[in-house]
């Protein structure tokens, strides 16, 4: 993402929209906190306070640039949008969110939808798992 991208999506390019969608970019986690990417900033050295991530968070999310998601537990976690759908797993024991795409979940949820008289608009499907016990 560029600043062109920020541009486009109708907001001001500043320093701190610029840092934040670059901790999103080069994060190996794609499902960060406010938090996170706050001490991610502080941690690189920047001075950028937490209200302005949280700012930021929002305009972005408004803007349609990145998808805030509440996973359990409470606490919103945000991620780029790419504009390509999945849905997510997350671990109960590890907190770990995996992605994950299915054509059959997809159908299905159509099928259950248009059974009852209506059409998906969009949808949000988190499973919460945990490891499956180790049979010794």
């Amino acid at each position: 993402m560029e600043s062109q991208d920020i541009r486009n999506a109708g907001l001001k390019v500043t320093l701190p929209r610029l840092k934040i969608i670059e901790m999103l970019e080069r994060s190996p986690t794609r499902h960060l906190s406010a938090e996170d990417i706050y001490r991610m900033l502080i941690d690189s050295g920047e001075e950028i306070g937490l209200a302005t991530v949280y700012r930021v968070l929002t305009q972005f999310e408004t803007a349609g640039l990145v998808v805030r998601h509440h996973f359990e537990g409470g606490h919103a976690v945000f991620e780029l949008a790419s504009g390509n759908h999945h849905d997510h797993m997350v671990c109960m024991d590890t907190g770990k969110v995996i992605e994950f795409y299915s054509e059959e979940i997809e159908k299905l949820q159509h099928l259950i939808a248009e059974k009852h008289g209506y059409l998906i608009e969009d949808h949000n499907l988190v499973l919460y798992v945990r490891p499956r016990p180790k049979i010794v």
